[in-house]
């Protein structure tokens, strides 16, 4: 069996120290073009791949973004067999990023109902030693967390956070997306349309709220209250929300949910109902992860830029670390919308 080919061997093959293969790795400064180009010819000779452990010994940087998310939702939609793929599209944008810089993301879990958040963030932090954080939401707005980082002085970006503060703020535009959202039913001709609210302790849900909110008030029409569901992204709040207001005297005729698996249990409490989607009641929903696209009817929905967020989170984070001038505060990534089976006009 051919032994792997370490730095050790190209230190050998080309006549200098560890520390200076590492430096030719990592663009340092201060190595004479001769001894550059005798390190380059023996890792071309040897075949040598760089590896982290390599790159650290170059200078300050670890070559690692961690990644943080939400540990009770991960985990208890990875062991229902409901998850959704936001946390593969995550590891898809950031990983995909990272790897063409020669960097790697690892993703940690954390409790962010925890006390103990602050530890178990900086158990991690002093673990991995990353060069950058990329915080998911709630933990996108979690002062805690972010209050830690900054004393840390490390570089971090939020994922759909709109909230002013430290760290690079990337989104969608939320209230942008609910508009959006509202509006479709509303061009369709709907106006008693109802809408499904997120977890309160996620502040992209107020966003959504007001989105929907500014939908029906620029077009004139007045807020019916008992059309605004409560939901915690669960499937079982879609359900309640949804029973609640089909059952009102005056249902709605189109409903927005915040996000899929939201949207799905309102389908079937439509179903169940006896209700015909979209002939009796027109649905729209948040996310777009496959499982919508095969429902029956399949949803419209927004698409979340989960991935593109992520990859501009990744790449923030990796020009920082090398001093990159005039890197946006906020960056706001476009959201997709997707017209499917589950919205038409209504019937009255």
């Amino acid at each position: 069996m051919r032994r792997a080919v370490t730095i050790k061997h190209v230190a050998a093959e080309a006549g200098v120290s560890l520390q200076t293969v590492s430096r030719v790795i990592n663009n340092a400064p201060n190595v004479r073009p001769q001894v550059q180009a005798r390190v380059h010819a023996a890792i071309a000779r040897l075949g040598y791949v760089p590896s982290i452990a390599a790159q650290r010994m170059g200078g300050s940087r670890s070559y690692l973004l961690m990644a943080l998310n939400d540990r009770d939702r991960t985990i208890d939609a990875w062991r229902s067999g409901e998850g959704t793929d936001w946390v593969d599209q995550m590891l898809l944008g950031g990983m995909l990023r990272c790897a063409e810089s020669g960097y790697r993301m690892i993703f940690e879990l954390i409790d962010t109902h925890s006390s103990q958040v602050e530890r178990e963030v900086q158990a991690a932090l002093s673990a991995l030693h990353p060069d950058g954080v990329i915080l998911t939401p709630p933990h996108s707005d979690n002062p805690l967390i972010t209050g830690l980082l900054v004393r840390q002085g490390l570089p971090f970006a939020r994922i759909g956070s709109e909230t002013p503060g430290p760290g690079f703020a990337i989104s969608m535009n939320d209230a942008g997306a609910a508009e959006a959202a509202t509006g479709h039913l509303l061009d369709l001709g709907h106006r008693r349309v109802g809408f499904i609210t997120g977890s309160d302790e996620y502040a992209l849900s107020a966003a959504r709220l007001a989105g929907y909110r500014l939908a029906l008030t620029s077009r004139g029409l007045e807020i019916d209250e008992a059309l605004i569901g409560s939901g915690d992204f669960t499937y079982g709040s879609g359900e309640i929300a949804a029973r609640q207001m089909l059952a009102l005297a005056q249902p709605p005729t189109g409903i927005v949910a915040s996000n899929d698996q939201m949207a799905l249990a309102t389908l079937a409490i439509a179903k169940a109902s006896g209700l015909s989607v979209p002939d009796d009641l027109s649905i729209v929903s948040f996310d777009d992860t496959p499982i919508v696209r095969f429902s029956h009817p399949p949803l419209t929905a927004v698409v979340q830029p989960i991935a593109a967020m992520t990859a501009a989170a990744a790449d923030l984070l990796i020009r920082a670390k090398s001093k990159a001038a005039d890197l946006p505060e906020q960056m706001v990534t476009p959201f997709g919308f997707a017209v499917r089976g589950s919205t038409a006009r209504p019937r009255w």
